[in-house]
């Protein structure tokens, strides 16, 4: 898979004094509610697994807590527009950093498909295993078992969320979204049932930093990023912006359903950091 990158260098890691402070108290607090809560999730699953199986009526509340959590810990301010649906099916979104997973998260109750690699990242696996994340390998010879794990967990009522642009960027754009993962809504009559929720994800930089500020791109470190967004004293906001399902059936093939999807995407999203360009701009001053 190709990574995304700018041909723009991100601006380099610097924290003072005052930033490694902000950033230590943040740190240990989102790390004991993410691993507290980690371990009663565990134990809640030991009782919930044996009865339900794969559904999972009460574990996905601990993570929504976490991820709500995650917000108010860090300082971020966190927007929602529109309604997450209640329909069997999917969620698409732009990829722009490692915090979609809190933003997706803290407004509606999903699993999300990653690459297999995330599996074996340390601290970063055993929570999305625990999860409930579907891992998809990079590998052409395991697609059709892969789509067999896909439609299962979408049969058993799960809403997979997944990320078609392949990779992460700057959170400044939507790149081409690839279809190959809506083959799974057109077999074996899923078509007919299934829908499609497309979602913009916007994050808005910090008072006086770059616009580009919580994208995670290219070979970015984690450690650096997650220090600096931790570290800033003055934090942004993210909104997240859920648009009209689709039903599957509605587009006669993959490449047409993921290109609705993107251009519903690119739309929102683009209008979305207009207005906030706008609203930075100096105005007239107070009256």
């Amino acid at each position: 898979m190709t990574t995304w990158d700018s041909d723009e260098p991100a601006e380099p890691l610097r924290i003072g004094p005052l930033g490694w402070t902000v950033a230590g108290l943040r740190g240990l607090t989102l790390g004991t509610v993410t691993y507290g809560s980690l371990a009663f999730l565990l134990a809640l699953r030991l009782i919930e697994a044996p009865v339900f199986r794969r559904n999972r009526p009460f574990t996905p509340f601990v993570t929504q807590f976490v991820c709500r959590s995650a917000f108010v810990i860090m300082g971020i301010r966190y927007r929602v527009s529109g309604r997450p649906m209640r329909l069997k099916g999917a969620v698409v979104a732009n990829h722009a950093s490692w915090l979609d997973i809190f933003t997706l998260n803290a407004c509606q109750r999903v699993y999300f498909v990653s690459k297999s690699e995330v599996a074996r990242w340390p601290g970063i696996g055993w929570l999305a295993r625990a999860t409930g994340t579907v891992f998809i390998a990079r590998d052409p010879r395991k697609a059709k078992d892969q789509q067999r794990v896909f439609e299962d967990r979408l049969r058993a009522g799960h809403r997979l969320v997944f990320f078609p642009e392949g990779t992460s960027t700057d959170g400044q754009r939507v790149l081409p979204f690839k279809p190959t993962l809506f083959q799974a809504f057109y077999t074996h009559g899923l078509d007919h049932t299934m829908h499609i929720q497309p979602v913009t994800v916007v994050y808005l930089p910090p008072k006086g930093e770059e616009p580009r500020f919580y994208g995670w791109w290219g070979d970015m470190e984690f450690g650096p990023h997650f220090l600096k967004s931790l570290a800033a004293l003055r934090q942004g906001r993210v909104e997240v912006i859920f648009h009209d399902p689709v039903a599957v059936d509605a587009f006669a093939s993959r490449k047409e359903l993921a290109r609705h999807c993107e251009d519903t995407v690119r739309r929102a999203l683009e209008a979305r950091l207009a207005a906030g360009r706008d609203s930075a701009l100096p105005g007239p001053g107070p009256v």
